[in-house]
Order: C-alpha cells, then structure tokens, then sequence
C-alpha cells in the first residue's frame, strides 16, 4: 500500500512539474506575442519592417536564445502541431480576410481569381512535381516515392495569403489587393485539397478512371465546401434577423456570428471539404446579411473582434515559425551535407519562381481577352506584382511539410530532414525578400 502511494506521489509530482513547465512556456509565448505587438508598432514607420518580419526576426532570436539556455538541446516553447494551426489559428485568419474583403471588386474578378487560384495552381503544381523529378534524382538525396515528389508540388504551390493583408493596401491598390490575396485564399485551399487528393489516391496504378475520379472529386469538394459557407452565413443571418438577439444582449448576437463562422469550418473538416474556402464565403456572406441585421454596438464590435482575433493568429504563426526555423533536431540530420540543403532550397526556389510565371502572365494575358474596359485589365506592372507578390511560402506550406516528412513534429530520416529544412529556408528567404521588394 506505501509503495502504491509512493508511486501514485512520484507520477503526480511529474504531472505537476509538467504541467508548469506548460504554463511557464505559453507565459514566455503570450509575452513574446505582446513585444511583437509593441516592437511592430514602434517600427511601423520603417518600411523594411512589418509585423511578420518581426515576429520571425524576434521568433529566430528567441530561438538563438533558449539554444543557448539548453545547451543546444532545444530552440522552441512550444511543439508544432496542425491542429493547433489547422483549427485554432487559420479559421480567424481566412474567416477575417472574407469578413473585411471589398465584394465588389472581389466579384468583379471572380473568374480571373479562380482562373489563377485553381488553374493556376495546378499549373504551378505540375511544373514543381516535375522538375522536383528531375532535379533531385541528379542530386542523389535519396530515396523519394511519387506520393512524396506530388506532395512537394501541392505544399509548393500553396501561397502565404496571410501576409498579403500586412504588404498589399486594399484602398490603395483594390485591384491588385482582390487578385492577389482571393487568389491566395484559393490556391491554399487547392493546395490542401491536392495534398489530400495525393495522400488518399493509389498513384502507383493511375488510369483513366483514377484521374476522372481525382478531377470529380477536385470540383465536388470546391463546391460543396462553398455551398456549405455560404448556406452557414445565411442561416446567421436568419436567425439573427428573426430572433432579433439585440433586444436584450448584443453579446448573443456577437457569439452567435463567432460561433457560427467556426462551426461552419469545424463542418468542413467532420466532412473532409476544403474548410478554408467554406469559412472564407462563411465570411463573405456574413458581411453582406448577417452584419447588417445586427445592431450598431454589435457591428463596431464583431468587425474589430474578428479582426483582432485574425491579427493575434498570424503574429502567433510568424512567431513560432521563427523559433521552429532554428530547431537544432533538424539540422543535426543534415549537418553532415549541408551543400545538398541549400541545393534543394535553391531549386524549390526557382521552381517556386518559374511555377508562377508560367501562369500568371499567360493566364492574364487570357483574362484580359474578356475585359472590355482598359481599367479592368491587368498592366503588365501589376503581372509583375501579382507573380513576386504570391512568391511567398508560409505557414500552410510548413503545415503540409510537416504532415509529410515528420510524426508528431519530429523526424529521424535524413532525407525528411532534408525537405523540412529546405521548407523552413524557403519559407523565411521567400517572407523577408518578398516584403522587403514590395515595400520598395
């Protein structure tokens, strides 16, 4: 009985110990989040920085930071994990991004975003799963299976549309703003519908019937997943509008648009749809019905919540990405052919490069066959802008990578490592470069 109590003590006394070492990291987390707040805003007149680069630059020196306190052992407070980024932090991002979007210029362009959002992608796709082929059988990295050559052609192909929010004004350039992050919204979740496509296919006996069933599956999830958000908005704004919350709280009605906006992603994902694009026209249809039958308070409230919580989000992501970038497991691998990273990084870049030209411009020049009015077309300067602009590679392209080559955020095969690594440069090179041009 003593030694039952014994032990019953010493697996507490671990719990316990465990359980503060969880509250002290997300404590040092919530006040790395609060200096990136305040660095940002001390920083904004700068026009080399903005809030994601310095959430990564204060990501990579607090991971200088704790490599240093553990003795190499460590570099981060916490364990990268897709639902916490799937679940938890992309919904505000996306949700907001619909919520806050000019309509009409997003509807005027809606055929040339989904012409660079879908095509687009699957363009890029192709040419990235292609010359991944070719390359990496030269460079002799290893062993890759065609699911994994396809999988670094989807996580590729996805776009960072969240920092499209902090580089491009939607005031000040409403068409570029439109083109360039609705794409990025459809081509992450083309990205992520490809990437399970790939995961959930047998591609080692592709046939006719396989690539019809992969091609009616492609466009079932693209419009059930819309058709789901834009049914989750409408139903918001009936019940708001028939019960009229307002006469006695505007607290319901606020929680009732929170609660519904994510409801309608988590259906998407009990459902296997693209729950990026169904929170996105969840947003979208929100803003035009629901936010208009509700009372004043609660439309001042809902449009700074929504936003607010979509900022604190993609600093969270900045941040941990930095710390992530300087994971001392990951690097061990490769330490020993550090050439052979930097040659992958270097090609995924330029094919990362070559992949969006191969699409935006001939796919503008179409696009612009169908406007009648010289102001609806794209100038080959805004082309420009719109191929550097979704060059860059963020934290969707981490998630997949992630959900790849590692188990539960850890990876003990070198060629895994390898890809990690790579993602992890590609992503910082392609965020600082990109933003640092473009503020130009």
């Amino acid at each position: 009985m003593a030694m039952d109590t014994g032990a019953f003590l010493s697996k507490l006394e671990m719990v316990t110990t465990s359980d503060h070492s969880s509250v002290v990291s997300m404590n040092l987390f919530v006040a790395l989040l609060c200096a990136c707040i305040v660095i940002g805003h001390l920083l904004e007149e700068n026009r080399w920085m903005n809030e994601s680069i310095t959430a990564l630059a204060i990501g990579l020196g607090t991971g200088i930071v704790i490599l240093l306190t553990t003795g190499g052992k460590s570099s981060h407070l916490l364990v990268f994990s897709e639902d916490l980024f799937f679940i938890y932090l992309l919904p505000p991002i996306i949700f907001n991004a619909g919520f806050q979007v000019k309509k009409k210029q997003f509807f005027r362009n809606f055929m040339t975003i989904m012409l660079f959002g879908a095509v687009g992608t699957l363009i890029s796709f192709a040419i990235i799963s292609l010359g991944a082929i070719h390359f990496f059988q030269k460079m002799n990295i290893g062993s890759l299976k065609i699911g994994d050559i396809l999988a670094i052609g989807a996580i590729f192909s996805a776009t960072d549309s969240v920092c499209t929010l902090q580089v491009l004004n939607q005031d000040e350039t409403p068409l570029l703003y439109s083109l360039v992050f609705g794409e990025g919204v459809v081509n992450d979740a083309t990205s992520v519908v490809l990437f399970n496509a790939i995961q959930s296919f047998d591609l080692y006996h592709i046939d006719s019937v396989i690539a019809l069933q992969f091609i009616g599956s492609f466009l079932y999830l693209f419009i059930t997943s819309t058709m789901l958000g834009v049914l989750a908005g409408l139903l918001s704004a009936f019940m708001i509008k028939k019960l009229y919350f307002g006469r006695h709280s505007t607290d319901r009605e606020v929680a009732l648009m929170i609660l519904m906006a994510y409801l309608s992603y988590m259906l998407a994902e009990l459902f296997y749809l693209s729950a990026i694009l169904t929170v996105f026209f969840c947003g979208i249809v929100m803003s035009h019905y629901t936010w208009h039958n509700v009372t004043e308070s609660s439309r001042v409230t809902t449009k700074h919540a929504f936003a607010t919580l979509s900022f604190v989000a993609e600093i969270f992501i900045f941040l941990y990405v930095g710390m992530d970038a300087l994971d001392i497991d990951k690097w061990r691998f490769i330490s020993d052919s550090p050439g052979k990273s930097v040659g992958v990084s270097s090609i995924l870049l330029g094919l990362v490069l070559v992949g969006r030209a191969a699409f935006v411009f001939p796919l503008s020049f179409l696009s612009n066959l169908t406007k009648n009015s010289p102001h609806d077309r794209i100038s080959l300067k805004q082309q420009v802008t719109i191929w550097w602009a979704g060059l860059m590679r963020g934290a969707v392209s981490m998630a997949l990578a992630y959900n790849q080559f590692t188990r539960s955020g850890h990876t003990q095969l070198h060629l895994n490592a390898i890809m990690i690594t790579s993602t992890i440069s590609v992503v910082l090179f392609s965020t600082v470069v990109r933003n640092h041009f473009i503020s130009l």
